[in-house]
């Protein structure tokens, strides 16, 4: 462990040793004849006694030198003790987010009982829904996301900075060749397009990098834009000098979270080099200026680039929020299997609100009103390559409406799959000064709900399952409200 933390240990066992026989700082300053100050600094984990001062504290509390000296703590402070053992302070980058690491170890040593009250519920919560290390760096990074409003201007300028090196003409669509070319002759890359089918457990990679060779293997099945993006991740990695990285994608494990990080941060660079913001935003404007819907002007925008849909709409949560100021928006990744009732959300993002709608972890019923499902409904059905629809969302009892944009595609890597990706932009005063078609008549309105064990829509033909959570809710209210009647009566 490191040094900081085996002084704060120390110090938390002192501290409880104290406290067990009622002793005050000044209490223990009087018998043991250390400073007062000394000793705070001590339990604060900021110094750690020399061995005569130990032996010392050890025999005016009456506790053996070991035992003193173990880094063991006793079940009250054991949590506490698995925290910093794990040492998952050290792998979360606290100044992303304008905590000191030395700001959380006093809070622990100021009232260590109650942190680990706090730290036990987390556990225990996480266990529940089995939230594994995973989920907790991908929830971390979401956040750092949703704090920047998702526009990163230090990537942006970087991407800039690589187009003037490399004489690239950010106002043309950007080839998979062209990046090819940087990759091999500027990185010393080799790019190997057959080696991965060999492997039939390797069917859903994509790419994997070998880093002692340079050797980039690519699967036989990808198509041009997903080519160009990896193309242009690769070159985030080396022009940006990360090498703590990852050399699969999509990832399959990760060490750390600097790796989940530098992961995002070349993620958002190929972004922002195959889909430029000086082309984007014009294209934006052209949609949003009109007073009504042109979904055929809405695809070309999609198809515009040479990208997924997906990095598309992804895009979008990096542009709107900076160039056009809509800062109150969400985005999600359903994927679905023909045959299959459940829908799985894989991805979301949510812009200055934590409202609908939103993942829920406990086998519950997605609404199915939201456009995000319809839209896998319908490609199912048509067998089309992309199926587009958009809606106005009026969440049920939220007071929230939102216009989404939803679009659906087959998952190349995975037969029988399928995946929608959806953009929902909230309505307000400011949407409505920014987009002028908002008041098109011909836009679908639809009351939803988030699952339908929450849901108070009545005479739903799309419902999966009744509102057993509501129901349990009024239960409980019902019950409440007798007790209360109960109490009066017999108050006097």
């Amino acid at each position: 462990m490191e040094q900081e933390y085996i002084k704060l240990i120390f110090g938390l066992k002192l501290k409880q040793i104290r406290t067990d026989k009622n002793l005050s700082l000044f209490g223990l300053s009087k018998i043991c004849g250390l400073s007062k100050s000394y000793l705070n600094e001590i339990e604060k984990g900021k110094k750690y006694p020399k061995p005569d001062k130990i032996i010392l504290l050890s025999e005016k509390l009456d506790v053996p030198y070991d035992q003193m000296v173990s880094l063991k703590l006793d079940k009250n402070l054991a949590p506490i003790g698995d925290l910093l053992r794990s040492k998952i302070l050290k792998e979360i980058p606290l100044e992303l987010f304008g905590i000191k690491e030395s700001d959380l170890i006093d809070i622990v040593a100021t009232a260590p009982a109650k942190v680990n009250a706090f730290i036990s519920t987390i556990i225990e919560i996480a266990q529940h829904y089995s939230f594994s290390r995973e989920s907790f760096f991908l929830a971390s990074l979401r956040s750092y996301q949703e704090a920047n409003n998702n526009y990163f201007d230090d990537i942006e300028q970087q991407v800039l900075k690589f187009a003037k090196a490399y004489h690239i003409d950010l106002s043309k669509t950007l080839s998979s060749k062209d990046l090819e070319e940087i990759l091999i002759e500027e990185y010393g890359y080799t790019i190997n397009n057959g080696e991965i089918k060999k492997y039939e457990a390797l069917e859903n990679l994509r790419s994997l990098f070998v880093p002692e060779t340079k050797t980039l293997l690519l699967s036989a099945d990808i198509n041009e834009p997903q080519r160009a993006f990896i193309y242009a991740k690769e070159i985030a990695y080396n022009f940006l000098a990360y090498t703590d990285r990852l050399y699969t994608f999509p990832w399959i494990k990760f060490e750390n979270f600097d790796q989940v990080l530098n992961n995002f941060y070349a993620s958002y660079f190929a972004g922002a080099l195959v889909i430029p913001k000086t082309l984007l935003v014009p294209k934006i404007e052209a949609v949003f200026s009109k007073e009504t819907f042109d979904p055929n002007k809405f695809l070309a925008l999609i198809n515009g680039f040479n990208a997924s849909p997906e990095s598309v709409y992804q895009r979008l949560t990096n542009i709107l929020p900076n160039s056009f100021n809509i800062q109150n928006l969400f985005f999600l990744r359903f994927t679905h299997r023909l045959g299959s009732t459940k829908y799985h959300l894989k991805k979301e993002l949510h812009l200055s609100h934590q409202h609908s709608p939103r993942a829920n972890e406990t086998n519950e019923h997605y609404c199915r009103r939201w456009v995000s499902l319809k839209v896998l409904n319908d490609i199912k059905m048509s067998q089309k390559d992309h199926e587009f629809d958009c809606q106005i969302s009026e969440y049920d009892g939220e007071d929230n409406n939102y216009i989404v944009f939803s679009s659906a595609t087959k998952d190349p890597f995975k037969d029988n799959q399928y995946r929608s990706i959806s953009i929902g932009l909230l309505m307000n005063k400011q949407l409505a000064r920014k987009i002028k078609f908002l008041n098109d008549p011909k836009f679908k309105s639809q009351k939803v709900g988030v699952t339908c064990e929450r849901c108070a829509i009545k005479n739903c033909k799309e419902r999966q399952n009744s509102a057993i959570v509501l129901d349990r809710i009024d239960k409980n209210k019902n019950v409440e409200s007798i007790v209360e009647e109960l109490q009066a009566k017999f108050k006097s």
